[in-house]
């Protein structure tokens, strides 16, 4: 096989036998040699071998997200995109083109939207969503998926009557005057409507899927941690997708699959298990969800919410069935990956992991959003990952303040007291919840603030550095997996994973010049899957 010299870089490899180099040599997929680029061209630089100049560009081991929703990023290519509009007349302008292309009774569906951005009022009404859409039937989701957008057509189609039976929690917003319906839908009354729109074929989402791949590539990830069985409908087919792209069509992007709970017997059954697969696409953890989240007062808090007195938040289930759960997972000797963003949530979890033996892959906490000392230190276990996502923090400030207090908001994204206190922690960007670039989580995390604001953090204690930042969206993702031996620093015998940026991120003098950075190349088994 050829091989590959990446030379004239500056290759920081996370490696401390080698810790800045300036060739890499690749074979097979694999780094076989690094050094000077003197030394490494004398050595193989023979007739054959294949020169790539980096251009004496910065180079780290490949970005690693350790938790998204790679369906969700999929669904934004596939549905009207609606995110980061700050205009009601953009919106409807927005809508009004792709429903000119969108034939009669066709539905149009879209996401992402976020009225607290608009400079021009609130959300459009019923009367301006048939304006734009009159002919064919619209859905489209808020940002934070618990509001809903419709138009009189959509009504249509879903049969809609003023009697008609909304499940508990939800409910379809009226004009106070009328008593006809805004356009609003508010939590599970979107189920009125979804159960009218056509699901998505195979197809649709395969493509979805294969562009949202390219996507993280572009930003310089080499793999993925991704949770989507519910959205791809189910294990077989979202594994089948995966399997189609990755080891047939050969997209580059290395994926692993965090698997849902209620799928576990499927994955019994297939035979699968943590770490099935290859290099390119491996089955991951039992997903399960402990709590909520913060911004809806659902995070299982161990003391109330400062700004609803009496209110805790709520457990997804009682400490029972969340053992029943775990020990259903361990009965296959399958780690779990819990969702758990309040600090009760972790607690909860942590007592039931006690209570089983470790199995050979990690157990990953994911988020851990709001903590205690006393949970810092019983995290820091080598048979654990904290699953941090640092982007969180521009989502969350300076609301979050009042909802928590001066005193526990100390403990919010305590990324700096966890790795002090030898907690392994992997950095991912929960995408589509927040974007998936991950130099925008990296400056999240060096920051503790949002790109457009200018203070000093806003747990400034929390900050990490930049060397920090980088090994855990690096060597963390790969502790997450297990997969360390073969990923998350750039060392001979290792994956020839590499990502390449247009500036030297320790040389820059403010850390929102990181946001002005581009990603010249993403090197994935040796192969450039994008350049700039």
């Amino acid at each position: 096989m050829t091989k590959i010299i990446f030379t004239n870089g500056n290759v920081y490899t996370f490696d401390k036998s080698k810790p800045v180099v300036e060739s890499v040599v690749v074979e097979n997929g694999k780094i076989v040699d690094l050094g000077s680029d003197e030394d490494m061209m004398l050595q193989w630089g023979r007739e054959g071998t294949v020169i790539v100049d980096l251009e004496r560009k910065m180079v780290t081991p490949g970005l690693i997200d350790s938790h998204m929703h790679l369906s969700g990023v999929a669904f934004q290519f596939m549905d009207l995109n609606l995110t980061g509009v700050t205009s009601k007349k953009e919106m409807l302008e927005k809508i009004r083109e792709r429903a000119n292309v969108t034939p009669p009774e066709k539905w149009l569906t879209g996401l992402g939207f976020d009225e607290n951005l608009f400079d021009d009022g609130g959300m459009p009404t019923l009367q301006e969503l048939d304006e734009v859409a009159p002919h064919c039937p619209i859905f489209i989701k808020r940002i934070c998926h618990h509001a809903f957008l419709v138009n009189s057509k959509a009504l249509e189609m879903a049969n809609y009557h003023p009697s008609m039976e909304v499940t508990t929690g939800g409910s379809v917003v009226l004009d106070p005057d009328t008593k006809r319906p805004t356009g609003l839908l508010l939590e599970s009354a979107s189920t009125l409507i979804t159960s009218h729109i056509p699901e998505k074929t195979y197809d649709e989402l395969k493509n979805g899927l294969a562009l949202a791949m390219e996507h993280a590539m572009q930003r310089g990830l080499t793999s993925i941690h991704t949770n989507d069985p519910r959205y791809l409908g189910g294990l077989d087919q979202t594994y089948k997708m995966y399997d189609e792209l990755l080891n047939q069509e050969r997209k580059g992007l290395r994926c692993n699959l965090l698997i849902d709970h209620p799928f576990l017997n499927r994955l019994k059954e297939r035979g699968m298990h943590a770490g099935y697969g290859n290099d390119t696409l491996q089955i991951g953890a039992i997903k399960i969800f402990a709590d909520g989240a913060l911004g809806g007062r659902t995070a299982l808090l161990s003391e109330p919410y400062l700004d609803a007195p009496g209110k805790y938040g709520e457990a997804m289930h009682n400490q029972e069935t969340l053992f029943q759960m775990v020990k259903e997972a361990r009965d296959h000797s399958m780690p779990v990956a819990i969702h758990t963003i309040g600090d009760q949530a972790v607690e909860n979890v942590l007592r039931v992991l006690d209570q089983f033996p470790s199995v050979k892959h990690r157990d990953r906490i994911i988020h851990v959003s709001l903590l205690r000392e006393d949970l810092i230190r019983r995290l820091a276990k080598p048979t654990l990952i904290a699953d941090i996502q640092p982007r969180f923090v521009v989502g969350d400030y300076p609301w979050v303040q009042d909802r928590l207090g001066k005193e526990r908001i100390k403990y919010l994204y305590a990324w700096k007291s966890l790795l002090s206190a030898g907690v392994l922690c992997a950095g991912g960007s929960d995408a589509p919840v927040e974007p998936v670039d991950p130099l925008l989580g990296i400056h999240a995390a060096i920051t503790q603030r949002h790109p457009e604001e200018n203070h000093d953090g806003w747990n400034k204690n929390e900050k990490l550095s930049m060397r920090e930042a980088l090994e855990v969206f690096t060597i963390g993702g790969a502790y997450a997996t297990n997969e360390e031996d073969r990923k998350g620093t750039i060392a001979p015998g290792k994956l020839a994973d590499m990502t390449v940026y247009s500036r030297n991120l320790f040389e820059i003098e403010h850390p929102d010049k990181l946001l002005d950075t581009e990603i010249e190349m993403t090197i994935i088994g040796g192969e450039i899957v994008y350049r700039r």
